[in-house]
């Protein structure tokens, strides 16, 4: 027994660590946004779809995390989803134009979409139920670590070295973590033969894409142009028809019926908002501080360092202080400190301090680490006994709402500053009006926390004597 519980807990840890690789991928890239623009020719607009075809990418792929969970060990998914990022890693540091680097982004995010789930599957499944809350904040702890430390020498690197050798470094520790695997990772993980509807992965492929493609394409083309409308009309028809034929399967690919349960609903809603305003905000503070600010990559990462390493501990401290004090509480407090930092946001110039943007986005950083583990665990234990589809569920809506909010807030800033992020006034006012869009969204999080989220036991006392 001691030993089948040493072999899981290896595989965990190296799933973690692979997991934590792939998610300093994800965002790295927005540190290089300027470089990309001038090594490629590209305006801000072309050059965060490195990012959010990423972001696209793996919301695209989590509606199959279900079904590779049921139907693949744990070998098979981390040689495959590794084999697919090393590959991706290498097309990004030949590439010759934005298209190839985007191309090789994808094969990076399809490691990434498979990977990513399966972790917090593989976790939800060693452990008991009554734990999740302590090692969900653990694995954010960890997987925090990593996007922080590398977003934050990514800087130094790209200022250096050139953006190019981000990507020598993935291949590298891709590589490192390959060999490690073949060591370490065995199979025994449960697996069974669940049937795949292609018909349903085509729906869900189309509908999650064309949505996704939509909302980054108006980046390009403003919001009434035929490349949004058309992909997003044809996105939502997708969509529709999926959820129909996952009602009339015995086996569905995701099993939908999870979305009854308004509490997980309603904490998918929260997560969802929380996401789409942390991904919008990773997109547009480098382009404030480099591209408004005329501020260094350096700069920008030194910014954003103390704020990423108050997340990690805050990761950590938000699932414990669930545990002390109920989660209602812990998201009420998350909430509000993170609209006092995106309050201080309003008042940025182009000749804030180092010290002023640093405390402040420590602010915001600290709210939503003490939010985001806990909301993810709270949707979860809903349904727990159907975890896979939580996840799956779960997981998918949010990188939808990540691509969105990564592509929209840098078109709110475009459109509010006259059609174009530069080095001006009317850009300086047009981040601080977006900044009050972001604070309004979370006050909106403050009201679903107050009114429908609540401790486990009590909901379901409350069910049972209504």
């Amino acid at each position: 027994m001691n030993l089948e519980l040493n072999n899981k807990m290896q595989l965990l840890v190296l799933f973690i660590v692979a997991s934590s690789l792939v998610c300093v991928a994800q965002s790295i890239i927005t540190t290089g946004f300027v470089y990309l623009m001038g090594d490629f020719s590209v305006s801000s607009t072309q050059a965060q779809w490195s990012y959010s075809a990423f972001l696209l990418v793996v919301g695209v792929m989590i509606p199959l995390s279900a079904f590779i969970s049921r139907r693949f060990n744990a070998r098979t998914i981390f040689f495959f989803s590794l084999f697919v990022f090393l590959f991706g890693s290498i097309i990004c540091y030949f590439s010759t134009s934005l298209i190839v680097l985007i191309i090789g982004r994808i094969l990076q995010a399809i490691g990434n979409g498979i990977i990513m789930p399966y972790v917090q599957i593989l976790l939800l499944r060693t452990i008991s139920e009554d734990k999740w809350q302590t090692y969900m904040g653990l694995y954010g702890l960890v997987a925090a670590i990593a996007p922080v430390i590398g977003s934050f020498l990514g800087g130094f690197v790209i200022t250096l070295y050139g953006w190019r050798e981000l990507f020598s470094f993935f291949a590298i520790a891709t590589i490192i973590l390959l060999v490690l695997g073949i060591i370490f990772v065995r199979d025994n993980t449960p697996t069974e033969d669940y049937p795949l509807d292609i018909l349903s992965v085509v729906l869900s492929v189309v509908g999650c894409a064309g949505i996704m493609l939509g909302f980054t394409n108006v980046a390009d083309y403003g919001f009434t142009h035929y490349w949004v409308i058309l992909p997003i009309i044809i996105g939502i028809v997708t969509l529709t028809l999926f959820v129909k034929r996952q009602s009339n399967l015995e086996k569905p690919l995701i099993n939908l019926s999870i979305l009854k349960n308004k509490y997980f609903s309603v904490g998918t809603i929260f997560i969802c908002i929380l996401f789409g305003c942390l991904n919008g905000c990773t997109a547009l503070l480098p382009i404030f501080i480099q591209g408004i600010a005329y501020n260094s990559a350096i700069f920008s990462a030194s910014v954003l360092l103390p704020g990423g390493l108050l997340i990690i501990v805050f990761n950590i401290i938000g699932p414990l202080l669930t545990n002390k004090i109920g989660i209602k509480k812990v998201l009420i407090m998350g909430c509000v400190i993170s609209i006092i930092g995106f309050a201080t946001m309003i008042f940025y110039t182009q000749d804030s301090s180092f010290e002023f943007m640093t405390i402040t986005q420590s602010i915001r950083y600290i709210g939503v680490g003490l939010a985001l583990m806990p909301a993810t665990t709270w949707s979860l234990t809903m349904v727990s006994d159907k975890v896979e589809d939580g996840t799956a569920v779960n997981n998918t809506l949010r990188q939808i709402f990540a691509a969105i909010g990564s592509s929209m807030v840098v078109v709110i800033v475009a459109i509010l500053a006259g059609g174009s992020i530069g080095h001006n006034w009317a850009s300086v006012v047009a981040f601080n009006q977006t900044s009050l869009i972001l604070l309004i969204l979370h006050v909106v999080m403050l009201i679903l926390a107050i009114l429908f989220i609540d401790e486990k036991d009590r909901i379901v006392d409350s069910n049972l004597s209504s």
